[in-house]
């Protein structure tokens, strides 16, 4: 059973989240937040798996909550809600250990086909969010042009240069499959073994080591 908390200050969406969801055999719905400071209290309280974060709340906003959440609760998953033009929040959340973005408007079926991937310890980011992401990470890269690589870098073969530029475009196990024709087994093998050698959590991190070293 996936435990899961829904924080939204919008009411309206919340419950309509919260009566689809939590229909689903395996989703149980722990609690619902309609602040950071609230979602935060209520991880420490009701221990959710997974966390459905708006972005902009009162009092705390979905980036300070996943930063205060992750830090204490590393093993909470995070998915944050965003609208497309909340570009200049996407680094923060992320760097701050969220396991992914879905736009707002993402179908419920969509949502829960996201909050199972996080749970089993993927991430993703939905490709029209991948845009924005790669777009304010390049930005950043060429603001700090004179930082060094990071040495690890050289651990990496071509072909898993090839898999984290596919995953910073925000493609799944599949797409990289078919782009690269490899078995998907071969490519989750593939960033099993580039995930170790960076000593990175996941591959939403992975994507952020990729645009932050320019490969």
């Amino acid at each position: 059973m996936i435990k899961l908390l829904l924080a939204d200050d919008q009411d309206i969406l919340t419950e309509g989240l919260k009566l689809i969801l939590g229909a689903e055999e395996d989703i149980e719905i722990v609690g619902t937040a309609n602040n950071g400071n609230k979602a935060y209290d209520l991880c420490r309280v009701r221990k959710p798996d997974v966390v459905l974060m708006d972005i902009q709340m009162p009092e705390v906003n979905g980036v300070g909550a996943t930063a205060m959440i992750k830090k204490e609760f590393p093993h909470i998953k995070i998915i944050v809600l965003t609208t497309f033009n909340d570009d200049e929040y996407i680094y923060d959340a992320l760097k701050n250990g969220a396991s992914g973005y879905l736009l707002k408007d993402t179908s419920p079926m969509e949502i829960l086909k996201a909050v199972r991937t996080v749970y089993k310890g993927g991430a993703l980011i939905q490709s029209e969010v991948a845009v924005k992401v790669i777009d304010r990470f390049s930005q950043l890269a060429k603001d700090n042009a004179d930082k060094h690589t990071d040495p690890k870098v050289q651990l990496l073969t071509d072909r898993e240069i090839e898999i984290c530029r596919l995953i910073a475009e925000g493609k799944n196990n599949q797409e990289i499959s078919e782009k690269l024709f490899l078995s998907q087994g071969t490519v989750k093998n593939h960033i099993t073994r580039v995930l170790l050698k960076l000593d990175l959590r996941d591959r939403t991190q992975l994507a952020i080591f990729t645009i932050n070293n320019d490969l």
